[in-house]
């Protein structure tokens, strides 16, 4: 086939530094049209990616006819934008959170079964090989049904979402816009929708749980505008209940290297993935199981989620390892903890 052509809609800070340079990996990508507000940014992206079309309207991006199509928008655009290129025939990997209000991200889910067209969520940790290898040793081995879920994430956000800074892989030519994080018009809120998100991503992927409803807390020091530190109790569907619990760490701690745990109990064994420490056990039946994991197995990135979706545009046989499904688990699990903290009293799902 001939290149694939990539259009970009929401060329942020993050986008610059992972999304474009993992494009840019592959001989066959051809860099078409860009969109992002701030015309002297867009500029410097047409000029350094080399993409033929760099306008504010992300419509010009899917006028142009593109196989492919990187959703980095703020959070709150993502239904329209990611819709819209489905519609308009290109596979999309959107960013993650995939959409603030459920029914947006079940409406995703639903054009793209009908479109049909990929969609891949940018969980870039259920791509790593540690991470899959614990998938399949899971859904090999199994711990019976689920009763128990913990979910534990630290990482280095206190600056970016207290309106101070940015984050340690920032771009330094593109800071991140702070609305982009801080104005819950547009992000939904702070840490759980900028981290757990991820977490959520890992732990509802593993186990196949979904959320039924939560108790949630949040805390805002620094006079930050959105939360630092969440702690949520959900219940499950089938009974399974469990506690998620993350919060923006100081820049430097642990090397900038995320803290990010999960651990399950079944009816007939448990499991622990640690990225941080790379390590996976699982006891089931009487027996332990550990993973040999090569160091910087558990070291994030968003490689994979950017060549899921250019296998399939081309037409390549490939696992999705975050569709738009599990994207939609995690939205439902993040509005119960929204709307529970906001309330201060027990939310279900919508």
């Amino acid at each position: 086939m001939g290149k694939i052509r990539v259009g970009v809609i929401g060329a942020g800070s993050w986008t610059v530094a992972s999304h474009l340079p993992n494009l840019a990996r592959h001989d066959d990508v051809e860099f078409v049209a860009v969109s992002r507000k701030g015309p002297e940014l867009l500029e410097k992206i047409r000029d350094d990616w080399g993409f033929a079309i760099a306008s504010e309207d992300y419509q010009d991006v899917l006028d142009a006819g593109v196989d492919v199509c990187v959703v980095a928008s703020p959070s709150g655009l993502h239904h329209e934008h990611a819709v819209a290129a489905l519609r308009a025939g290109a596979h999309v990997m959107c960013e993650k959170p995939f959409a603030l209000a459920p029914a947006d991200a079940w409406d995703i889910d639903a054009v793209a079964s009908q479109a049909p067209r990929a969609l891949v969520v940018s969980f870039g940790w259920n791509y790593r090989p540690m991470v899959q290898r614990a998938k399949a040793m899971l859904d090999d081995v199994g711990i019976g049904e689920l009763e128990q879920l913990s979910v534990f994430m630290a990482s280095a956000t206190r600056d970016l979402l207290s309106n101070r800074g940015a984050y340690p892989d920032a771009a330094p030519e593109s800071v991140p816009e702070q609305a982009t994080w801080t104005d819950r018009r547009l992000s939904g809120g702070g840490y759980g929708q900028a981290q757990l998100s991820h977490a959520l991503g890992l732990a509802l992927w593993l186990t196949g749980a979904r959320a039924e409803s939560g108790f949630a807390l949040a805390s805002a020091p620094l006079d930050a505008p959105v939360e630092l530190h969440n702690a949520i109790a959900y219940t499950y569907d089938g009974g399974a209940i469990g506690v998620v619990s993350g919060g923006s760490a100081h820049t430097g701690a642990w090397n900038n290297k995320h803290s990010l745990e999960v651990r399950g109990i079944g009816s007939r064994g448990q499991f622990l993935i640690d990225v941080e420490r790379e390590a996976f056990w699982l006891h089931a039946d009487g027996s332990d199981r550990e993973l040999d994991v090569v160091p910087g197995e558990g070291l994030y990135d968003c490689v994979g989620p950017i060549d899921a979706v250019l296998a399939a545009a081309r037409g390549e046989e490939f696992v999705n390892q975050s569709p738009a499904e599990l994207g939609a688990r995690t939205v439902e699990a993040l509005d119960i903890a929204y709307r529970s903290a906001d309330a201060g009293t027990l939310a279900r799902r919508a």
